[in-house]
């Protein structure tokens, strides 16, 4: 099946807006397709779940596809790649005059101040929450805060170092940042952005998550599109232009895309080559927004390039050496027909696929529509499994989940989760005796796969979950027929 990809040149333009970015052949813009044929055969070989790549150089889409059951026009949980754009709004409201980067964070939340002000806390400034060098040890965690208010709970947090001379990862960090901007503005992070960078780079897609109190959280939860990413790397790597506009003062994409604070010294490891405002340095001379589990901007200016990805997997490190290994080469060479025949016929098969795929069980027919009472766990009461020529449902008491054997079956269901999610499933026969259900939760880098082995009239059932914050096993269930 198609999984919603196309070679630059070969890609419709919508009847409508947002309006999409420029194609072209690789070979138009000096990239070599055997190149980006070798990347994506790398991604797949190395079982990193990905979800979607979009490749651009010299401003336009050269390679992009999405694996099924990934489609390119869902938007993706960005997790911390949010955090680029929150720093985005915090340089226009520099830039227009509400506040500037060496104000004390303190002076921003007069009602949200612990009794006593450590030194180091009244020295902490907007540039170090950017910077992620607040002067912490560790990472506020505040989520928990029993009235909703995540301010008071960072401002609380012991300060023990002073600011700006000491890197800790710290999402909170930007959560202040863009609670600054929307206490200023009186608007949301995502209004704010809306006229002065989405609408102008044509995106329309999307949300962001937001607290207790109403506030965007910044540091996380935005949701869009791969073009989206990749319209937002090449706004940067156009140092703030689009369309002959400047949306953002050269000067801010300057300081945010450079070294501003150290965080490490190893030289091949791309965590340690540099922290901007809210985003990393690369090796190649590079930088790029992040998020967990796999979603990548990636901007090269020596290659006048952007790489956006979205996967779900742990490895992010292995996904940047890949680029490197088989991209970076590709840059600046030649290419022919053949090659980029070879690079659209791959695109065109880009599916995740279950490993050791088996033709279906003879058991199938003995326990079809049997239902097998749960002696050991407490997820559901009952387990019950239905056999169509097109697909297999799995029944955990009244909570289905339909999962096609030949394409995936996309549906709303509860299973995985805890809660009504927007799934993709396919059913495997792992062994003669073993069923595996792989269900992606297809806006988001999480998936899962429930496991059904049978013996005799027995069946264990495990949940195994993947690129989620509570990754492992989820629920056991042993159930019998008897």
């Amino acid at each position: 099946m198609l999984a919603g990809m196309m070679l630059a040149a070969f890609a419709m333009t919508p009847m409508n807006p947002p309006k999409p970015l420029p194609r072209s052949r690789p070979s138009e813009v000096g990239v070599d397709a055997r190149g980006v044929t070798a990347f994506i055969e790398a991604l797949n070989a190395a079982d990193l779940e990905p979800h979607g790549f979009m490749l651009m150089r010299k401003g336009k889409v050269v390679a992009e596809a999405t694996w099924d059951p990934y489609q390119p026009e869902t938007p993706h949980m960005l997790y911390s790649l949010s955090k680029s754009f929150t720093s985005t709004a915090v340089g226009l409201a520099i830039h227009e005059g509400l506040f500037a980067l060496d104000d004390p964070v303190i002076k921003f939340f007069p009602d949200d101040l612990p009794a006593e002000i450590s030194p180091n806390l009244r020295a902490m400034r907007v540039r170090d929450l950017l910077t992620m060098s607040c002067g912490h040890e560790s990472e506020p965690q505040v989520r928990a805060v029993a009235d909703g208010n995540w301010a008071k709970g960072f401002l609380a947090h012991p300060v023990p170092r002073k600011p700006g001379t000491h890197f800790v990862y710290n999402s909170l960090s930007t959560y202040m940042a863009g609670a600054i901007v929307q206490k200023l503005t009186g608007k949301t992070l995502l209004e704010y952005l809306r006229p002065r960078i989405l609408e102008p780079l044509g995106i329309v897609d999307g949300g962001w998550d937001s607290d207790p109190r109403g506030l965007n959280v910044g540091g996380w939860g935005l949701n869009v599109t791969l073009e989206s990413i990749a319209k937002f790397g090449q706004l940067y790597l156009q140092k703030g232009v689009w369309n002959g506009k400047r949306l953002i003062p050269e000067s801010w994409v300057n300081m945010a895309t450079s070294k501003q604070v150290s965080n490490g010294t190893d030289p091949n490891n791309d965590w340690n080559q540099g922290y901007g405002f809210q985003f990393w340095r690369c090796r190649h001379n590079g930088y790029r927004g992040d998020g967990a589990f796999g979603q990548f901007c990636i901007v090269l200016p020596d290659q006048d390039a952007v790489l956006a990805i979205t996967s779900g997997h742990h490895d992010m490190g292995l996904v940047m050496e890949l680029a490197w290994k088989h991209l970076l080469p590709a840059m600046g060479k030649s290419s022919d027909k053949a090659a980029e025949a070879e690079l659209l016929k791959r695109l065109g098969s880009l599916e995740l696929r279950p490993r050791g795929v088996q033709p279906p069980s003879d058991l199938e027919r003995a326990i079809h529509n049997t239902t097998y009472r749960v002696t050991q766990g407490d997820a559901a009461k009952a387990v019950r499994l239905e056999f169509a020529p097109n697909q297999v449902t799995l029944w955990l008491d009244d909570a289905p989940l339909r999962a096609g054997r030949a394409e995936w079956i996309r549906q709303t269901s509860a299973i995985g989760f805890g809660q009504p999610r927007p799934l993709a499933a396919k059913a495997t026969w792992k062994t003669a005796t073993e069923l595996a259900i792989k269900a992606c939760d297809v806006e988001t880098p999480g998936s899962f796969t429930v496991t059904l082995k049978f013996e005799a009239d027995r069946v264990n059932v495990a949940v195994n979950r993947l690129a989620t914050f509570m990754p492992g096993e989820g629920p056991r269930l042993v159930a019998s027929r008897r």
